[in-house]
């Protein structure tokens, strides 16, 4: 018999996780704790395994729940999608948008298809480029919406998993979708030890560059020497060398290719770095309700870019 799992007790589910209570969850999809947890008990059913195990005094998702959550995510994001396909066929007009350059190879396909898919009379124009440039168009009006870093706010407090909404001063609104912590990135083999007595190879932009700067500053805090060992005008050409064993750079674990990856500062012996924010700056205008739908997939995009490095 084909069984057919219950779309709203999935996005509850979905709901659930990402706010880490199904009491709030209830709260957010207008339902009883009582008919919230028979939402749960109903797809626990349907799965034919439970879902959940005891974790302390809390409750942590067994195999099959991490599966079924992961389904969930697709499945209720499919539905929205069609949703607003159906409804949205007819809605035309551009959107200009920017992705800064940890995200336009991971996220624009993707990106540019879902949308693409719900709204076949819409044009995006889209451009990757560094924050500096992202921020200098949006100010200039030049963009619709942009994904970028905050340069301005990277500290070395913990992350802070929960968006949270202001303005910025000239009244255009921003979210914060993210607050990762920067991370050491280098190849398997690790080019550089603690004890060797020699400087740390750095590789960098051959321009500023704020994730460079923290990683110097921080080096020099732990009085550890460096040396800038190869610079590039791209981030695939820093890839490409910390790929080859020429150096550690620094980035967030956002976008990173499967040749290199975050590098354990405590066991390498090098210093903590900070966190900081991922920003989505949108304009508001003609193109708003546009602009609200193409937000919303990078919105979940990064989202299930956080739950995916939360369970690993």
């Amino acid at each position: 018999m084909q069984v057919n799992l219950d779309i709203a007790a999935l996005r509850t589910l979905v709901i659930g996780m990402d706010l880490g209570s199904f009491a709030k969850a209830a709260d957010r999809v207008g339902r009883s704790t009582s008919a919230v947890s028979a939402q749960i008990k109903k797809l626990e059913d349907q799965a034919g395994a439970p879902l959940f195990k005891k974790s302390g005094r809390g409750l942590a998702l067994t195999d099959a729940g991490e599966v079924m959550l992961d389904y969930a995510r697709r499945l209720v994001g499919l539905n929205d999608e069609a949703a607003v396909a159906t409804r949205g066929l007819d809605m035309e007009g551009w959107i200009r948008l920017g992705l800064q350059e940890d995200f336009g190879e991971a996220m624009l396909p993707q990106l540019l298809g879902r949308f693409a898919r719900a709204h076949p009379k819409v044009r995006i124009e889209a451009r990757v480029a560094r924050n500096t440039e992202l921020r200098e168009r949006f100010d200039a009006g030049q963009l619709d919406l942009a994904l970028l870093w905050d340069s301005t706010a990277a500290t070395d407090s913990a992350p802070a998993p929960a968006a949270r909404r202001h303005s910025l001063d000239d009244g255009g609104p921003v979210e914060r979708l993210a607050r990762p912590r920067m991370c050491w990135i280098g190849s398997a083999a690790l080019p550089w030890h603690a004890d060797s007595g020699e400087p740390l190879p750095l590789i960098a932009f051959d321009r500023p560059c704020m994730f460079t700067q923290a990683a110097t500053t921080a080096l020099d805090r732990a009085h550890i020497p460096w040396r800038l060992v190869f610079t590039s005008p791209s981030l695939n050409g820093l890839w490409a060398a910390a790929a080859a064993g020429l150096g550690i750079n620094v980035r967030t674990p956002y976008g990173l290719p499967a040749s290199v990856r975050p590098l354990d500062a405590k066991a390498a012996a090098l210093p903590a770095l900070p966190t900081i924010p991922l920003l989505l700056l949108k304009r508001p205008g003609e193109s708003l309700p546009l602009a609200d739908r193409l937000a919303a997939i990078m919105r979940e995009h990064v989202d299930g870019e956080i739950q995916q490095r939360s369970r690993a």
